[in-house]
């Protein structure tokens, strides 16, 4: 039996995240391919679900017939404890097979604190931790991602590691396990041929010496022509087009919306980030090619909001123009955009007018330092003037909320300079007083953390103490204020630290503080210090080593054989520049001769002089002169779709409604909504074959044909069962109680309990809640509940103003049963009555 059939399965903590089967996913028989591959990514579905590049290499190797990509996420610990316990291996969302079944497991590494969690999929899969312990019976295990630029902490974990872009380097991986697998290949032969691949690290081909004082001494190349890794570079993205036809989730995600990357890489050359580095080239995706992905997107997904995505949104050259023209085709039918990635020297208060054409999506920026002086260090060129002007077009166009990123700990930082943080914080919140009670200022404050290929990789970071210290003194200055602090943990930072510029030491220190319970360390509620302490002591490292100490730049970096096209040289200039708080320009205006470009092969790609063409048809917005038709839908949720909570299912149909391309009323105001409504919230884990939803739609076609549409576009196991106009329907009936048929699954239950609760004036049962404990009277509730032998019952439950219970609550009431006693039940609502 699929773990979806059973009932422990609705009791865990958002169970969407592991039903699978979304709009636009992509099931393949696993026995007609050549090679399959899992995309798997170390953390939550809503956070590996936001990620784009998942999105990117999901679709490229999909596309090809002999090829299946399947994801798999990292569970969450209530998951995590039911498949241990229960002997049931990871499995994929497409097929639900073990992960152990496939050829090769891909892990996308974002940053360092996910690299327990890539401890606990593998044991979930059991498949052992080290490439040395595998075999060929096991996947190929390889991963991706900005973390593996300094991939040593974890080097003996995977079998190659792939750096830089992945859209050629993946699909090249799978077709030389293709070739293996047809002639029997073993496992060193297929390293040897994937060590010829660029941007394909095998960490097996280098040993690394260490001096008797601990640092690096050689870093050791094993075989022949592979001294050093270049990274890869795909040269004009354009080549691989941004897929429109995006997984639909039912789990809300971190970043719910149609993610469309406009542009990769950054000229900035802030010396902090080593994104900016990293990514270098910058390359813009043509804007045509941008409309035409957004308008498949739309009509494929459903979304109600875009997100143009880069590292730097407000410098992809056509962003005005851009805008104006995706707004023009969306606002009407309530479609926000939104610039997650904003500079402020970048900013035109023009954009303002466009982005808040249907809903304020929310003002982010980052001027990481309180001053002139110190931005300057980091190589950030705007000033206090700059973020004020900016701050005051904000929130005089309208916007309640802005978001401000500092960072403390940055090189030369002085108290003098945390001051301006305040001082700079109060003047931008001062522009707020105008917009009233309602407008705020949130600032957030981090540790900076020295990264690999950055000008600041010699340098110590500031140690838990000082940074608290820090923090604390910015949130006592701004007390009393509208500015609200928020601040990550120091010691999340601590830990960041040691495996951002750490070495393969580094590994058993890992291995041992997963075994002693680390798990989600970038989730401030779960990450545990001390068993990181205890894990490091009893591995005989010195946390300090990585952290508190300055490195000599001759001396062998832990990342020294992987290039990222920047020289060291370069970061050394830039390392001297800083302390000379001398600004390097944009290298849009200027080639700073950083290494990446070529300029014959690679060269920055920009958009300029881009304009709308006329001939590019634009959508009617005729029918919002239509008349607005109400329709009452009756539908089932049965199956796997009862694991969806109410919000997910509201969701469900505003997407479906979406993709169907009727047009839905919206409400007026600030931030509309759609204007739909469900009679009743059906309690995850219940079936139903009577259940209701209202919409209004701007529509002329006939009723048949619209519920066809709408039928089309739902996910398996929500159905249409009828669709009714109701517009001369004067006040909406109310729910006066529902019908549930409760099989019992061979459970045995007293008749004595059922005739004690019958009998009873008044039968008392607790409601637990997050916040707390409710006694609520059953009996006042139920209508009737009869006994089907052998082991079935028919409950009627009144609906009446005040607290209710669950069809479930109320059996474990009645017949006094447990959690564990449950599982076999199965409620399925037969019924609604309306009056």
């Amino acid at each position: 039996m699929s773990i979806l059939e059973q009932n422990w399965f609705s009791q865990i903590r958002r169970p969407s995240r592991y039903m699978g089967n979304e709009i636009n996913s992509i099931r393949k028989n696993l026995a007609d391919i050549d090679v399959s591959i899992v995309l798997a990514f170390p953390d939550v579905y809503e956070v590996g679900m936001s990620h784009q590049g998942l999105k990117i290499l999901y679709n490229i190797l999909n596309s090809h017939d002999w090829l299946a990509a399947e994801r798999a996420y990292s569970p969450w610990t209530d998951m995590e404890k039911e498949l241990k316990s229960r002997g049931i291996p990871l499995f994929t969302l497409e097929s639900h097979e073990p992960l152990s079944g496939f050829d090769i497991i891909g892990f996308s590494l974002q940053h360092e604190l996910s690299f327990t969690n890539v401890l606990s999929m593998l044991d979930l899969a059991n498949i052992p931790f080290l490439s040395a312990d595998r075999d060929h019976t096991f996947p190929l295990i390889i991963a991706g991602g900005p973390a593996c630029f300094n991939p040593e902490p974890v080097a003996d974990l995977f079998d190659a590691i792939v750096i830089g872009d992945g859209e050629e380097t993946a699909l090249e991986i799978c077709k030389i396990i293709r070739e293996a697998k047809l002639n029997n290949t073993n496992k060193d032969e297929i390293l040897y041929e994937l060590a010829k691949v660029r941007g394909i690290y095998v960490p097996r081909f280098f040993k690394v010496h260490y001096s008797s004082k601990g640092a690096i001494s050689l870093i050791e190349p094993l075989i022949t022509d592979y001294e050093v890794v270049e990274k890869a570079i795909i040269t004009d993205i354009d080549q691989y087009p941004f897929p429109a036809d995006q997984v639909v989730p039912f789990t809300p995600l971190i970043h719910d919306r149609l993610a469309i990357e406009i542009a990769r890489g950054c000229t900035r050359g802030c010396r902090f980030c080593q994104a900016g580095m990293i990514y270098r080239p910058v390359r813009e995706r043509i804007p045509d090619s941008v409309i035409r992905t957004v308008e498949k997107a739309l009509r494929l997904t459903g979304f109600e909001e875009m997100s143009l995505q880069s590292l730097s949104s407000g410098d992809y050259t056509c962003i005005a123009p851009l805008l104006k023209e995706l707004m023009d085709r969306h606002a009407d039918s309530k479609t926000a955009v939104s610039l997650p990635s904003l500079r402020i020297d970048s900013m035109d208060p023009a954009w303002f007018d466009q982005i808040k054409r249907v809903r304020k999506t929310g003002f982010t920026l980052a001027p990481e330092a309180g001053n002139d002086r110190l931005r300057k260090i980091i190589n950030k060129s705007l000033t206090d003037e700059d973020i004020l002007n900016i701050a005051r077009e904000v929130y005089g166009a309208g916007w309640n909320l802005m978001k401000l990123y500092f960072m403390v700990g940055l090189p030369g930082e002085e108290d003098k300079d945390l001051q301006d943080i305040t001082a700079l914080a109060r003047k931008i919140a001062g522009h707020a007083n105008g917009r009233g009670k309602n407008a705020k200022l949130n600032v957030s404050l981090s540790t900076f953390v020295p990264k690999a290929h950055t000008p600041f990789m010699w340098i110590p970071q500031i140690d838990i103490e000082e940074s608290k210290r820090r923090i604390q003194m910015i949130r006592d200055a701004l007390k009393g204020s509208r500015v609200r602090v928020k601040w990550n943990q120091s010691e999340l930072s601590w830990l960041e630290g040691i495996f951002s510029r750490g070495d393969r030491r580094l590994t058993p220190a890992l291995i041992e503080a997963w075994t002693r319970g680390a798990r989600f360390d970038a989730w401030g509620d779960h990450f545990r210090m001390d068993i990181w302490k205890t894990a490091f002591e009893s591995t005989g490292l010195d946390p300090e080593f990585y952290l508190y100490r300055s490195r000599p730049m001759d001396e062998v970096l832990p990342w020294d054989h992987i290039r990222s096209g920047v020289t060291t040289g370069y970061l050394k200039k830039e390392w001297k520049r800083s302390l000379e708080g001398k600004i390097t320009p944009d290298c849009r205006e200027k080639c700073i001769e950083c290494g990446v470009c070529d300029h014959k092969d690679v060269d920055p790609i920009l958009c300029k002089d881009w304009a709308p063409p006329s001939r590019m048809e634009k959508p009617s917005s005729d029918y919002l002169h239509a008349d607005i038709k109400k329709y009452r839908i009756t539908f089932s949720k049965t199956d796997h779709a009862r694991h969806l909570s109410h919000l997910e299912l509201a969701r469900v149909f505003i997407r479906a409604l979406k993709r169907a391309g009727l047009n839905i009323v919206f409400s007026k105001g600030y931030h509309p909504m759609p204007k739909i409504s469900f009679t009743s919230a059906l309690p995850v884990g219940t079936e139903s074959i009577h259940e209701t939803v209202d919409i209004e739609l701007y529509e002329t076609m006939p009723i048949t044909r619209a519920k066809e549409k709408i039928a089309r576009q739902l996910p398996y196991g929500v159905s249409v069962i009828h669709m009714e106009d109701i517009c001369r329907e004067r006040k909406k009936p109310n729910l006066v109680e529902s019908h549930f048929h409760i099989t019992m699954n061979g459970l045995k239950i007293d008749r004595n309990d059922l005739e004690l609760f019958i009998n009873s004036d008044c039968f008392p049962i607790i409601k637990k809640t997050k916040k707390a404990e409710q006694e609520i009277d059953a009996r006042s509730l139920v209508k009737s509940i009869d006994l089907i032998p052998p082991y079935s019952l028919d409950l009627v439950i009144r609906h009446v103003p005040g607290p209710a219970l669950k069809p479930i609550d109320i059996i474990k009431g009645v017949f006094r049963l447990s959690d564990h006693n449950i599982e076999g039940l199965k409620i399925l609502k037969t019924k609604q009555v309306m009056g």
